[in-house]
């Protein structure tokens, strides 16, 4: 499969050489056609791994990876193009956080909108789904470095584009019990407000590489 990822931070560039390892080809895409962390990014990983702006990334991916900066993701995603990204699965990563008044960082939208919900409504041809934003990027590509089963959860509106990235996520090792499916796109207010207890547990322990488990009691 041909996939975009955007963004070249450490999301981006782990969800992109996990993608490569399973055998896709992937386009990094920054603001630069010529960025030098996708440039390293691709001198580690073969003839399957390309780089160009956001537009070109969009253009070439059948999937799309949104792992920009949650408050600039909108005008990103608007450098994209919406033709690129029209009737594409976008996968989106990203959490709306403030970090302009300091540690830990506060959230831009929530309670009554989420960021997940904002990128539906500025490109209603696409199909957002809202997944992997609740833990460490080293858990979203390999959930079975944790000693226990954890949880992932998607938020979106098109239940086949949910499938399909249900398939992206077993590829990265997520196990189907371990999936939970929240609901259409305004349940990424609920994922997306997990950061701010998720941020606290990192800042407490020092360690990120956590994530939280849905554990019931017997009926």
């Amino acid at each position: 499969m041909k996939i975009a990822v955007l963004g070249t931070g450490m999301v981006g560039v782990t969800i992109a050489s996990k993608l490569i390892e399973l055998g896709h080809e992937v386009k990094l895409g920054s603001r630069s056609a010529t960025n030098e962390k996708a440039e390293a990014w691709m001198g580690k990983n073969g003839r399957n791994a390309s780089q160009g702006t956001f537009a070109d990334a969009a253009k070439f991916g059948e999937v799309v990876f949104n792992c920009t900066k949650g408050v600039a993701c909108l005008e990103v995603l608007k450098l994209a193009g919406a033709e690129n990204l029209k009737g594409k699965i976008l996968i989106d990563v990203s959490n709306p956080l403030d970090d302009s008044k300091g540690m830990p960082p506060s959230l831009a939208v929530s309670n009554t909108d989420s960021l997940g919900e904002q990128i539906q409504r500025a490109f209603p041809d696409v199909k957002v789904v809202k997944t992997l934003n609740t833990m460490w990027c080293g858990i979203m590509v390999n959930p079975r470095m944790l000693p226990e089963t954890t949880n992932v959860y998607l938020s979106g509106n098109d239940a086949d584009a949910k499938a399909t990235v249900k398939g992206i996520l077993k590829s990265f090792g997520w196990q189907e019990e371990e999936m939970l499916d929240l609901g259409d796109i305004t349940t990424a207010r609920g994922s997306e407000s997990v950061l701010p207890i998720w941020l606290r547990v990192w800042m407490a322990t020092g360690n990120g590489a956590f994530n939280f488990k849905i554990v019931a009691a017997q009926q």
